[in-house]
Order: structure tokens, then sequence, then C-alpha cells
């Protein structure tokens, strides 16, 4: 059985494409349904805000279950873990306060997690795939400063966070595309 949480073994690539691509589907469902709510902050919105470091960590924790079955070090997986549930409970709280605390909490994230996915996509090199993964983190790490200084601004809005998600989503497309011809090739 060929999955991401099966009992048989899966190669690392394998287990990656399939989260990338899944990944990716997210990143753009989700980036589309925040567009449309991004001037308001309703419950919707706060809910959908808090999905998504959610469903970071699941991924995560997926990353690190496929790693650890193929010997793999997945320390950078467990910070990143801890981020996102952090933050989902962060933007919980900075979502009763406005947009400029969930931009401020969002730019947090994506600094620090920025930072977790280019030392986890360095020292996964060798699968290849991963220069879209080392890109995005330090194109998250930017963003994330943008956020914050966004905060700071009259007439603050969301619609950032949806193109951050998606282009993010992106960079998971072309890793899992790299990584299928990388398994086509060996």
């Amino acid at each position: 059985m060929d999955t991401l949480v099966g009992t048989a073994p899966v190669s690392v690539p394998a287990a990656l494409r399939k989260l990338y691509f899944l990944r990716f589907a997210f990143a753009a469902v989700w980036a589309a349904v925040l567009f449309t709510t991004a001037d308001t902050l309703g419950a919707p919105t706060a809910t959908l805000l808090v999905i998504y470091p959610l469903f970071d960590l699941a991924c995560a924790i997926i990353d690190i279950r496929s790693a650890r079955v193929n010997g793999q070090a997945v320390r950078g997986l467990y910070v990143n873990v801890a981020l996102s549930a952090l933050t989902a409970a962060g933007l919980a709280f900075a979502a009763t306060s406005g947009i400029p605390a969930v931009l401020r909490v969002w730019g947090a994230w994506a600094v620090t997690a920025g930072i977790v996915q280019l030392v986890v996509g360095a020292a996964r090199r060798r699968l290849g795939g991963q220069w879209a993964m080392i890109a995005s983190g330090f194109i998250s790490t930017l963003a994330g400063a943008s956020f914050a200084a966004q905060a700071g601004k009259d007439g603050a809005s969301l619609s950032s966070l949806a193109g951050y998600a998606f282009l993010g989503g992106v960079f998971f497309l072309v890793s899992a595309l790299r990584l299928g011809r990388t398994r086509t090739k060996a």
C-alpha cells in the first residue's frame, strides 16, 4: 500500500511528492476562499485563518512519520509542529483584536516557519526537488516581515495572506513535480 501514513515503507521522495500535491491543492482552495472574505474579520474568516496553521501542523506530522520510517532526520519538522500549534492559538486570539493583530501573528509565523522550511529543504536537497522549498522558505521569511509592516498601516487587509498561501502552494507544486522527475530518473 503506497500511502503517506500506511504501514508499508514509502520512499521519502514519493511520500513528499504526494504531500506536496496535497499542500498545493489545499493552499489554492484556501487562498481563493480567504480572498473573498479578506476585507472583513468575522467568525468564518477567523476560522479559516486558524485552519491554515492546523493543516500545516497535520502535514508536518505526516512528513515526520514518512521520514522516520525511512530513517531521515526530522528535527526541523518538530519545530514546525510547535510553531504551527502556537500560531493557530495565536491567530484565534489575534482574530478578536482585528486584522493588524492577525497580520502580526501571521508575519511572525511566516518568518519563523520560513527559516525552518529553508533549513529542512537544505538538509533534504539530495532528495531532489528541494530548491523550490529553499526558495519558498526564503520568500516566506521576507513576506513575514512585510505582513508585520502592513499591520501598522491604515486599511490593512488579509488579501496579502491569500496571495502568500497561493504562492507557497505553487512552490509545493513545483517541488512535487521535480520530485517526480527525480524518481523517474532514479
